[in-house]
Order: structure tokens, then C-alpha cells, then sequence
């Protein structure tokens, strides 16, 4: 028939047209709706949080549909998440993701985009421990994040820019990102996120030495991250906590944080979370002087290490490695390991960490007889311990001053905002009456003002000044205190007065009761501690004590006035049965000390009165070792 072949060709094309139109339809490779793939994202991203493997197939499987049906701002998204899971693991598959994503990015509908893609390429530079190609990405993504209004993405980005600055000790520069991340994720309202910024400023008060603040941060975070089935979260949680609890020398509570980080680890198949934990549980076994157990774990800790891109892991296991080769009188081996774990920790600027590190390694050249060597690294360790003890004094107060300039600025404001209103009054009258009137006016708002802003300033001062609990001056008064009797050129007597089993009060009575036992105490050392003698609260149970009289002996009638003291205090109605009292490390100032180095000898004479059974003090003069114990007994 003459019709056949055109009609014949008519259904092959649209046969053709059928398969072009439904992608896939006889390979079974359908095209996916943009929501489906972008709600599979966001289960990708949340599950991050919970266990990676799980957030890593659905990321894999986003991207497999988006073949089919390109979206070029899922596609970014999906080579993102991809990179959150590799950055960890493999660096090489993490950058080349980013550089999918970067290719994409010109295409994309969502500029704003580029923060996400620059965060990641700072984590895997991070990891690597280049800190400031990190840096640079990190500043890049907050840049693109608050040009394209992208709020979300600008607090992510602050978040790694401010939890990085604090590893550094740029505390204050990480404590305001952080601040301002917390208050992003608040106004969006993402609690996850707002719980993950709180323990980032946890970590941070932990760097600069309040670690009780660190500790209470951390376990009401482990709570609610447990009661959500938050694996991951958890799993960074309770190990930030354990090393909180070593900095509190706690190490039982330590060892049981840690095995809890080691068995979610395993639960979810997170090799570096293992990594860690065993990292932390040999630090453990080394302060309780089982340096075999400790290099055991140490081995497994490094076998899962290799298999991460995290360098600064490493260097932690090479810090822990050193300490115990050193316990086993292994120092070549020692020194050859802990060098390798200094390297590492200046590559990555971490201040805190080359300090410690540096202290370890004199210790450990002092014992095969480099004296000079051991000299170098003391003395690099006192430089460092010293800049960092001044960066987390600043810090503690940056924000105090912060809101009080903030406060003077505002009165300045309400001042020129008054004088402007009444220049504006008299242009628009001339009568006399009534410019006598306006004068007399502005001069009672400025009266007014002024007064207000006197008592604003003295209250400030006086918040800045004194520790709310006890009313005694806080830490940063009495160390201004303390600088300003060495600056005199006299010598002086420093006591570090510290009481006895407070956390057990704590624990077993509450911080209720704990709190009246320190004003209690306060209250007995300013009756003995008086002018010219200068009293202050370091911080939790410390107590420091300045006195111009510098020297020993009656530093030490001090010492003994105050044991004495403390004995006599009532306090059954808040421990039956059970009376307070002190442990104080002692030392006197020679020519040219700094503050660091006499907390330091005077903490250190701290650490023998408690040793010696507290309830005595101890006194440590400069160029020698411990003196005896003093002992007072009760009448």
C-alpha cells in the first residue's frame, strides 16, 4: 500500500519522541523530582550528625538521580556533602568533590552557594593542618555568606572560623564569631546547631582555663544530644568532656568519657571518633604511670589514625607516645616522637599545644643529659605558657569591657541625640523666656546624664572588679593587684590558697551548699588577710593571696593565721559531722619574675600541700625544690 512506509516512519518517531520525553522508561532510570532529591540532601545532612556511613549513601544516592536529571544547585549541595564525609577520611576524593562543586558554582542559581563550597575545602585544609589556607577559606565563605544574605551559611561559616581562631588563641576573635553564630542559628531557629555553638564556646572557656563553666556546658549538651539519638554529636561531645575532665586531673571520670566515645565509635563505625578515644584513654593510663598500657593503646590509636586525614590527631598521639616512651626510660625514642608531634602542632598554630609539648620535650632532653636543649625548650615553654596565660586573662574580660564601651557609647549617643533637639528648640524660637528655659533644661539632662553614666561606670568597674559570689576582688583585680607590688621593685609572697575536697561538698551536697562553703571561707580570709595584703578569687576553689612582706617566714605565719582560721569555721548546719579546711602552696618573688612564673611555683607547692594530706601548707622557693610541710594542729 503507497502509505505504509510514511506511516511506518511516523510510529518509529514517535516511539523515539516517547523515550526522549520519559528518560529511561525501558532502563529504568527514571528522572526524579527536584524535591525528592533535595529532601534527601537535607536527610543527608542531618543524618551527619547521627552516623556519617548513613549520610554518605544518601548523598551518593542524590547524586546518582541528579545523572539523570541535572540540578545544578543540588549538584553542588550533593558534591558538598560528599566532601563533609571525605574530609575526615580521604583528602584527595574530599578536593575533588570541591572541585566539582567549583566548576558548578557559575551555573548555579544561588551565588551564596560558594560559602558551603569554600567551608568544606577549609576543613580538608584543616585537617591537613594547614591552619591558614584554612583560615582563608573560612573568610572567603563568610564573605560570600553575608554578600548573598545567605544567614544559615554565614553562622556554618562562623562557626569554623571561630572554633579554629580559639584552637590558635585568638580567643576573643573566636568567641565573638561563635557568639554571633549562636545568635544566627537562634533567630533561625535550628537548636541542633545552637547546641553545637554552645559546646564550641564550651571548648573555648575550656582553652582558656574555666573548666568547670567547659564541664557544665558539655554535659547538659550530652544529655539532650542523647535523648535526639545524635550518635555523632555525642561521640565529639563526651570526648571534648573527657579532655575537659583531664584538665581537672579527674581521671577515673576521664577513662569512663572516654571508653563511652570508643564504644559509639564502634556502634556507628567512626574510625576517627576511635581514634580519639584511645588517644585520650592512654593519656589515662600515662597519668597513672602505666606507660606500657598507654603505648598499647597508642598503637591502635595510630593503626585507625592512618586510615583519617587528621594530622592534628596524630600529632596528639605522637605528644602521648612521647610521655610514655619517656616513663619507660626510652628518652631517644621519646624525644625523636615528641619532636615529631611539635612539628605538627606549629604547623597548625595551636598554641595551647605547642606549649605543652615543648615542656614535655625538656623533660625529656633534661633526662638524657641535654641540658641545653632542655634549657631551649624551658624556656620556649615559659614564653609560650606565659602569652597564652595573658590571651585567656584578656579574654576572660574582653566581653565585660566589650558591653561597658558599648554602654558609654550608648550614653554618648543619648548626649548628642539631647543636644541636637535643643539647638533645634532654640532656632525655632527667639524669645528669651524661652531660650533661658531650654539652657536650664539641657543643662538637667546633662546633669542627669552625667550622674547616670558615673553610676554606670562604677558599677561597671566594680563588676569587672569583684567575683559576684564571694565579694571578694576576682582574678583579674587581684593579678592587676599582684603586678602592680612587682612593678614597685619590692618583694612579695604569693599564696595559692585551695579548699579541700570541694567537689565532694559539690557532689554530695550540691553546688547550693558549695557556694555557701566558699563565701564562708572568702569571709575567713579577708578577716586575716587584710591591707596591705591583698586577697582575690582565682576561680572555682582558689584562692590567691598577695602579701608585700616578701619573706618566708612571714609568708608562712600567714599561711598558718589562715589554716588556723579556716579550722574554727561552724559550718554543721551545712556538713554534719564534718568540718572545712585549706591547702596553701606558698612562694616568695625575686628580682624580675613574671606573674606566670610565680602561680606557677606557688601551684606547684599547691600540688605537694595536697599530696602531703592537705590541710597544711607548702612553700617552693625560687631556685629550689619544695621545703617541709608545715602542719598546724588544732588547740
Amino acid at each position: 500500500m503507497p502509505g505504509f512506509h510514511t506511516m511506518g516512519a511516523d510510529l518509529v518517531r514517535t516511539f523515539i519522541a516517547l523515550l526522549i520525553a520519559v528518560p529511561g522508561l525501558l532502563l529504568g532510570s527514571p528522572a526524579w523530582p527536584a524535591d525528592d532529591i533535595a529532601a534527601l540532601l537535607d536527610r543527608a545532612r542531618e543524618q551527619y550528625r547521627v552516623d556519617p556511613e548513613t549520610s554518605r549513601r544518601h548523598a551518593e544516592a542524590a547524586l546518582k538521580r541528579l545523572e539523570s536529571a541535572p540540578q545544578v544547585d543540588l549538584q553542588i549541595r550533593a558534591h558538598v556533602q560528599m566532601c563533609d564525609y571525605y574530609a575526615e577520611r580521604e583528602r584527595d576524593t574530599a578536593l575533588a568533590h570541591v572541585n566539582k562543586a567549583r566548576a558548578l558554582l557559575a551555573q548555579s542559581q544561588r551565588p551564596g552557594l560558594r560559602a558551603r563550597v569554600a567551608g568544606c575545602e577549609g576543613e580538608v585544609h584543616e585537617f591537613g593542618n594547614d591552619t591558614r589556607r584554612a583560615a582563608a577559606f573560612y573568610q572567603e565563605a563568610v564573605t560570600a555568606a553575608e554578600e548573598h544574605d545567605e544567614r544559615e551559611l554565614l553562622a556554618d561559616a562562623l562557626f569554623l572560623r571561630g572554633y579554629l581562631n580559639g584552637v590558635q588563641g585568638a580567643f576573643a576573635a573566636g568567641l565573638t564569631d561563635l557568639q554571633r553564630a549562636y545568635a544566627l542559628y537562634e533567630d533561625l531557629r535550628l537548636p541542633q546547631q545552637q547546641r553545637n555553638t554552645i559546646n564550641g564556646i564550651a571548648g573555648l572557656y575550656s582553652r582558656v582555663g574555666d573548666y568547670q563553666q567547659a564541664r557544665s556546658y558539655f554535659e547538659t549538651s550530652l544529655q539532650i544530644q542523647n535523648q535526639a539519638g545524635l550518635t555523632r554529636d555525642e561521640v565529639v561531645t563526651r570526648y571534648n568532656l573527657g579532655r575537659v575532665l583531664e584538665r581537672l586531673k579527674d581521671w577515673s571520670a576521664a577513662e569512663r568519657s572516654y571508653n563511652e566515645v570508643l564504644r559509639l565509635s564502634r556502634q556507628i563505625g567512626y574510625t576517627r571518633g576511635e581514634a580519639y578515644a584511645l588517644r585520650g584513654l592512654a593519656k589515662v593510663q600515662n597519668a597513672l604511670g602505666n606507660h606500657l598500657d598507654a603505648l598499647a593503646l597508642l598503637e591502635h590509636a595510630a593503626l585507625r589514625q592512618s586510615s583519617t586525614t587528621d594530622e592534628m590527631l596524630l600529632a596528639q598521639i605522637l605528644l602521648q607516645r612521647g610521655a610514655a616512651l619517656r616513663g619507660l626510660q626510652r628518652p631517644a625514642d621519646s624525644v625523636e616522637s615528641l619532636r615529631s608531634a611539635l612539628e605538627l602542632f606549629m604547623k597548625a598554630e595551636s598554641a595551647e599545644e605547642v606549649a605543652v609539648t615543648r615542656a614535655e620535650l625538656a623533660r625529656t632532653l633534661a633526662q638524657i643529659g641535654d641540658w641545653k636543649g632542655a634549657y631551649e625548650q624551658h624556656v620556649q615553654y615559659q614564653t609560650a605558657n606565659t602569652t597564652l596565660l595573658q590571651r585567656q586573662l584578656d579574654q576572660r574580660y574582653s566581653s565585660l569591657t566589650m558591653a561597658k564601651d558599648k554602654e558609654n557609647a550608648l550614653l554618648q549617643q543619648q548626649q548628642d541625640a539631647t543636644q541636637h533637639a535643643l539647638n533645634q528648640e532654640r532656632r525655632a524660637t527667639r524669645l528669651q523666656g524661652v531660650v533661658i528655659m531650654l539652657i536650664v533644661v539641657l543643662t538637667l539632662v546633662l546633669a542627669t546624664l552625667v550622674w547616670r553614666s558615673r553610676r554606670t561606670s562604677e558599677a561597671m568597674h566594680r563588676l569587672a572588679m569583684t567575683d559576684e559570689l564571694t565579694g571578694v576582688p576576682n582574678r583579674r583585680q587581684v593579678l592587676a593587684q599582684l603586678a602592680a607590688l612587682l612593678e614597685a621593685g619590692h618583694g612579695c609572697a604569693v599564696l595559692i590558697v585551695d579548699i579541700d575536697h570541694f567537689k565532694s561538698i559539690n557532689d554530695e551536697h550540691g553546688h547550693l551548699v558549695g557556694d555557701d562553703i566558699l563565701r564562708a571561707v572568702s569571709t575567713a580570709l579577708r578577716g586575716i588577710a587584710q591591707e596591705p595584703v591583698k586577697l582575690g578569687r582565682l576561680g572555682g576553689e582558689e584562692f590567691l593571696i598577695a602579701s608585700p612582706e616578701g619573706n618566708e617566714i612571714a609568708a608562712r605565719r600567714l599561711a598558718e593565721r589562715l589554716l588556723a582560721r579556716v579550722r574554727t569555721l561552724d559550718l554543721s548546719r551545712h556538713l554534719p559531722g564534718r568540718r572545712v579546711t585549706v591547702s596553701i602552696g606558698l612562694t616568695v618573688s625575686t628580682p624580675g619574675e613574671t606573674i606566670a612564673v610565680l602561680l606557677r611555683r606557688a601551684d606547684e607547692a599547691l600540688y605537694a600541700a595536697k599530696a602531703n594530706g592537705r590541710d597544711c601548707v607548702v612553700a617552693r622557693m625560687p631556685g629550689s625544690g619544695p621545703a617541709p610541710t608545715t602542719r598546724v594542729t588544732a588547740a
